[in-house]
């Protein structure tokens, strides 16, 4: 698949609700994922949900997950259970005259299917290298790899990327005509992420300087 294949609904990943707002280029899917540091893995343990933060990094049409090999979750999901893997972006507070018109700006994307676990070593070593460059762009190359025992504490997991749909409301609140001349006030507040100032590890030796790769992150 490539950017120019549209998503294609299935029963369970069609938007029913406001689905006006369903974005169905894959470029769009993309997008989401890849703005993204963290998302949310849910999964049916013992026959109640769970739904628990998980950080991820896409590979093409690929999306790897990763945590401890004891997590029930992870174990569940390497099993074949069925899973839900989310990731929401808010952007804005909206405030509308009416009180059941304030919504949220926002994208969400929300991908299923059962999740496989990674086991060749190429592809797990792959992994790695994807996940980390997903939360620290440049860190691969720059740290320690992993070893061979903390590579075995780690479960990997693949999760298909074909089963997915992505929401997303943009604009001003969408009033009633009739609460227009309200005397409320009615738009927009932006939310965003600010990357702050880096802060040293106070182990570091007295003067070493902060790489490119953590100074970009600012940009």
């Amino acid at each position: 698949m490539t950017t120019s294949t549209p998503l294609s609904p299935t029963p369970r990943s069609t938007l029913r609700r406001l689905s006006d707002r369903a974005r169905t280029d894959r470029a769009d899917l993309y997008a989401v994922l890849d703005a993204g540091l963290v998302g949310h893995l849910g999964i049916v343990l013992g026959g109640a949900p769970v739904v628990l933060p998980t950080g991820y990094g896409r590979d093409a049409d690929t999306l790897y997950l990763h945590g401890s090999t004891g997590a029930a979750t992870l174990r569940a999901a390497a099993g074949g259970a069925p899973v839900c893997f989310t990731v929401t972006h808010l952007d804005g507070i909206v405030y509308a005259r009416s009180a059941m018109h304030h919504s949220m700006n926002y994208r969400c994307a929300v991908v299923h299917g059962a999740a496989r676990p990674v086991t060749d070593p190429d592809e797990r070593l792959r992994a790695f290298a994807v996940l980390t460059e997903h939360l620290a762009p440049g860190s691969w190359s720059a740290t320690r790899q992993p070893s061979r025992k903390e590579a075995a504490a780690t479960a990997v997991l693949a999760l298909d990327l074909t089963e997915a749909s992505v929401k997303v409301r943009t604009g001003p609140p969408g009033d009633d005509e009739a609460d227009l001349a309200l005397p409320v006030w009615a738009g927009v507040l932006p939310l965003r992420t600010v990357v702050g100032e880096p802060e040293p590890c106070p182990l570091l030796p007295e003067g070493t300087p902060v790489p490119d790769r953590v100074l970009s992150r600012r940009a």
